[in-house]
């Protein structure tokens, strides 16, 4: 069913890069949305007033509140799809993260809601009254559901898309729910405690429970998360493919929405090349990587010295020195100022983004260590704290 919807409308499905073709995925995931959230709310109305459940109630209102989402949602994909403008130039993605957030409270209002009303019912001590019908509308309402889950999962992972991941997720706990409130009913045929309150209850938390799940994903990348590590991997093969790049550093990867992707880094190239000849290297890379990477990739680029033997060899103890002080330790930008009788040693030391040590402690035990290498060198490191 899936690949048929998205055979018929979405057209040139696999090209998932283009704007326009993910925003006609949201648009496809919120209709269907919108569609079998309102058939199940109108279906479970019904049930409710057949069956006196509160239970089956207040599933109807979660219905109709999912399909407000499904209308945040298309919202969301329209507005993310807008070209960058003067107030935001690096384009509207991250309005898919916030939609996301939308829903999630929607979420966690009803969830709320519903708790109160079923402790309301187990006060009044009235139940449900059992009925074949409402069985089978329940049943009926869970496969929807459970198909809606796998559809939103689908699309998401092809798209990316964290607010199609947030309707999965609350798809899935709506299933849950409903296969609950079920059960309560099935229950009413065999007792007359208020089993449906205390079943509403346990609703309740489940469905909260998903809009903290949903909330959690979603803060996530709005504060800004580690890049994927197979996309590092390939920044750093696709770079150092070329004949001439010798090394690359500093990469900083910004996210500001799915597919929308910007990256910096030092590529390093030797100091005897002709400087115009580099440049354009460092374009030629730019533009054909962030093609291929589907990314927009801006580098820097760094001259290193490899020809000098002096340099070259108070490079390599250098770095011997750092590893020796802990195998995690690495360096880039080496460069040495002669001052008279002395040398000034300047680098920076890249450590882990997690190192226990203050960076005032580590500059301390790498000026230690490099200085005992030869009492002319006047050691001045930075540190270069690095989560990649």
């Amino acid at each position: 069913m899936t690949k048929l919807i998205t055979r018929l409308f979405i057209k040139d499905a696999e090209n998932t890069g283009n704007p326009a073709v993910r925003t006609r995925y949201g648009v496809v995931s919120s209709t269907v949305g919108i569609v079998c959230n309102l058939f199940l709310a109108v279906l479970k109305f019904i049930l409710g007033i057949l069956s006196h459940s509160i239970a089956v109630t207040a599933d109807a209102a979660n219905n109709l509140s999912d399909s407000a989402s499904s209308v945040v949602t298309l919202v969301g994909f329209k507005l993310s799809s807008k070209p960058a403008d003067r107030e935001h130039p690096f384009g509207h993605g991250r309005i898919e993260y916030i939609c996301a957030l939308v829903i999630a409270f929607l979420v966690l209002l009803v969830g709320f809601e519903l708790g109160k009303t079923s402790v309301s019912r187990i006060t009044s001590g009235a139940s449900a009254t059992f009925s074949p019908f409402v069985v089978f509308g329940l049943f009926l309402s869970v496969c929807v559901k459970l198909w809606m889950s796998v559809f939103n999962k689908t699309l998401g992972k092809k798209i990316n898309s964290s607010a199609m991941e947030a309707v999965s997720a609350d798809s899935l706990s709506d299933a849950l729910a409903t296969g609950v409130t079920l059960i309560s009913i099935i229950a009413a045929k065999f007792t007359t405690l208020p089993v449906d309150g205390y079943i509403g209850i346990l609703v309740s938390l489940l469905v909260m429970w998903a809009g903290i799940g949903i909330v959690r994903d979603t803060l996530t990348p709005l504060l800004g998360t580690a890049p994927d590590p197979e996309l590092v991997k390939n920044i750093h093969d696709e770079i150092l493919g070329y004949d001439k790049i010798l090394g690359i550093h500093d990469l900083i990867v910004h996210e500001y929405g799915p597919g929308r992707i910007f990256a910096s880094l030092h590529a390093e190239v030797s100091s005897t090349e002709n400087i115009m000849d580099s440049h354009g290297l460092i374009d030629l890379i730019e533009s054909e990587v962030s093609k291929k990477l589907g990314i927009e990739i801006l580098i820097h680029m760094d001259p290193l010295e490899v020809e000098n033997e002096e340099v070259c060899r108070i490079r390599d103890d250098v770095y011997g020195a750092l590893r020796k002080l802990d195998s995690s330790f690495s360096m880039h930008d080496f460069r040495i100022v002669p001052s008279g009788d002395f040398k000034n040693i300047l680098f920076d030391v890249v450590i882990p983004i997690d190192y226990p040590a203050p960076d005032d402690t580590v500059s301390a035990m790498v000026i230690t260590a490099v200085s005992a290498l030869d009492t002319s060198f006047i050691v001045k490191p930075v540190i270069d704290r690095n989560g990649l």
